[in-house]
């Protein structure tokens, strides 16, 4: 069973000499926009392992100058890949760690109760896993006192000749530890308020929606990066934006990151999809010659539009020599030669026909216009990602007369505020006194969730009372999103995979029963169509466990004779869309289709103001959406294609054989 194929996917084959070149005058020419040493890798693994190999050679130049090696260690969920590989040399190879300080780069302030502590997390993935000596580990302590404790630990670290080694995690808005954006340089040790942004990291690290967590003590910049050696790991496109703030942006107080321009002994250690906006990357044709592909050449034009402020069929040869673009004149002659190429693939990938035209040409649509109808599943991660993702999509779907099915992964019962359950409870109650049948066990089971909620702390477990509540009123909500779309009531799927059904934020691993009850579902309808949501950034997230449990089943039905003639589409979430270079279709949504949108994502109350995991997004979901969905077609307006009111987009999924 293979339960990691999304990581296997590759939107963008980056050719390995942008990240990995042979040579340090190929390395310089190519790095030329980057103001720090920034090593790029395939993988986290691979990063993750570099990182560990570089610590273990300063600790052991330490103990071979007969000195203790001094290291200030964050705590972070990018950090923990790195713990993972220095245990495995401690395990493996007996690499010992007792000749070593360490220190706490941040702690929560003031102390919360019971173990939720960065020093918990750092015992518990690194510390209490190898021969550190407890008496060699410091931490910042919720003081009655704390600006003097603040000195005196500037002072402790002074005593021991300074830090030889920072590991740090690149923070999605640039900050460094708990450094905020605005924090100076000479910054040292002190109290910081915490962002939205930290506090939601914090919130990912203990798997809990707790925000009680609102200050800490941080080693300032000044203490960080005056290390020997300071490393600053990357891991995800959703930190891709502040890394090239950080790498090839501005010394900026609003992006405590790029601080490390300051100093030569500091280096990030990223993988491709944190590296993507990287200009070696993203556009190489500014530091190389390139290795054209005709996803490379789409977007150097959509590029190339977007500087000039030209559609595509006005772009001139002097506006590709002027910008660095004069290796596609060589290749294609032209400038017009390379506009009308790119034009007819974007315009290609344009379809009001999501199944496919019936009785049409389909040699230059994204879809096949056989079979007709289609059966189609969507899978949809949490019960509203269907309507939020590809509503219109969906409408089109049924309204063309497909059978489609939609198939609803979790319960998302824990996206449920207690609030909005309550208001069900007591529509229960008087519904249960009106009606006469107030039996002694609806009560008591009623009751007991009204007791549980007034009990309730942050981070507690609902009972599963409760949480059977919460994913009744999820399914409800579905149903009649289903229903207003015009999707069959035998149609539509709750699988509850069993990886989530947890009770909490963090949850399962990925399991064979997770990936048999979606097999079951494919085997049972033999889709000749299927959409999933292609979320990759965060490897930990509920969409990527779901992701992977689709083309795991996959996987095992890919000989059968149906799933050779099926086509997997992937949709994003509500934060995103593909950029235009990976589009593979693009399906036109007419005002009142978008309209029509908004009301099937209305159908989900519950997630609306008082859903517990809205992010720092203030927009609803059915506002991210629009906008989204609005600036897609807004972006092939100006290219110069037919101008829409709004295009959901989606990437083909090839089966891995």
């Amino acid at each position: 069973m293979k339960t990691n194929l999304s990581s296997q996917i590759k939107l963008d084959r980056v050719p390995k000499r942008y990240y990995a070149p042979d040579n340090v005058l190929e390395l310089t020419a190519l790095t030329r926009f980057e103001k720090v040493y920034t090593e790029v890798f395939e993988s986290v693994d691979g990063g993750a392992a570099h990182v560990a190999r570089k610590i273990a050679a300063i600790i052991e130049k330490c103990n071979a100058e007969n000195r203790k090696c001094v290291m200030a260690l964050g705590w972070g969920l990018g950090s923990h890949s790195v713990y993972s590989e220095l245990v495995e040399m401690h395990k493996a190879n007996g690499f010992s760690f007792a000749n070593t300080i360490i220190f706490n780069v941040a702690e929560f302030y003031p102390a919360i109760e019971g173990e939720k502590s960065s020093l918990s997390i750092l015992k518990e993935i690194f510390i209490d896993k190898v021969d550190i000596n407890p008496e060699n580990v410091f931490s910042p302590e919720a003081s009655d006192n704390v600006f003097e404790f603040c000195k005196q630990y500037e002072e402790t670290i002074a005593k021991f000749g300074g830090l030889d080694i920072t590991l740090l995690e690149l923070g999605r808005a640039g900050a460094l530890s708990f450094n905020e954006p605005g924090s100076q340089l000479s910054s040292t040790t002190r109290l910081m308020l915490l962002s939205k942004d930290s506090q939601n990291t914090v919130s990912k690290v203990f798997q809990t929606n707790d925000k009680g967590v609102t200050s800490a003590i941080t080693m300032g910049i000044s203490t960080l990066l005056n290390a020997k050696e300071t490393f600053v790991v990357g891991w995800g496109e959703e930190v891709a934006s502040s890394l090239k703030k950080a790498v090839e942006g501005p010394i900026d107080d609003a992006v405590p990151a790029s601080f490390l321009q300051t100093v030569k002994h500091a280096r990030f250690v990223v993988d491709l999809a944190a590296a993507e906006k990287l200009t070696r990357i993203s556009k190489p044709w500014l530091v190389s010659s390139c290795e054209w592909t005709d996803q490379l050449i789409r977007r150097a034009i959509v590029w190339l539009c977007h500087v000039t402020g030209k559609p595509i069929l006005k772009l001139t040869n002097k506006d590709y020599n002027d910008h660095g673009l004069s290796e596609l004149l060589a290749l294609y002659k032209s400038a017009y030669e390379v506009n009308i190429k790119i034009f007819n693939d974007l315009q290609h990938t344009i379809t009001g026909w999501p199944g496919g035209k019936p009785d049409a040409d389909d040699t230059y649509r994204p879809e096949r216009a056989k079979p007709y109808p289609k059966k189609v599943i969507v899978f949809s991660p949490h019960p509203d990602d269907d309507v939020i993702s590809m509503g219109g999509t969906l409408q089109r779907l049924v309204n063309q007369k497909h059978d489609v099915h939609v198939a609803y992964e979790t319960s998302g019962n824990i996206a449920v505020g207690d609030e909005d359950m309550m208001r069900y409870v007591l529509l229960m109650n008087s519904i249960a006194e009106e009606f006469e049948f107030a039996t002694p066990g609806i009560k008591e089971r009623l009751d007991a969730i009204t007791a549980s909620v007034a009990a309730k702390k942050d981070g507690d477990m609902d009972i599963p009372e409760a949480r059977y509540m919460k994913g009744m009123i999820r399914r409800a909500e579905a149903r009649t999103a289903c229903s207003y779309v015009g999707v069959k009531p035998e149609n539509v799927h709750f699988l509850a995979l069993p990886f989530y059904e947890t009770g909490t934020i963090k949850k399962g691993t990925l399991g064979r029963a997770d990936v048999d009850i979606v097999k079951k579902l494919l085997l049972d309808v033999k889709p000749d169509q299927m959409f999933v949501a292609g979320d990759l950034a965060d490897p930990h997230g509920t969409h990527r466990v779901c992701l992977d449990a689709v083309l795991a089943a996959i996987d095992e039905v890919k000989d059968e004779e149906w799933m050779k003639n099926c086509k997997v589409w992937m949709y994003r979430g509500a934060w995103a869309e593909w950029d235009i270079d990976y589009i593979e279709m693009a399906v036109p949504i007419s005002p009142e289709e978008l309209r029509q949108k908004r009301n099937s994502i209305l159908k989900h109350q519950s997630q609306m103001e008082n859903a517990p995991f809205l992010g720092n997004d203030e927009r609803l979901f059915w506002q991210r959406a629009e906008d989204r969905n609005k600036a897609t077609a807004e972006l092939y307006s100006k290219l110069g294609l037919a101008s829409y009111e709004a295009i959901e987009a989606f990437v083909e999924y090839h089966p891995i054989r």
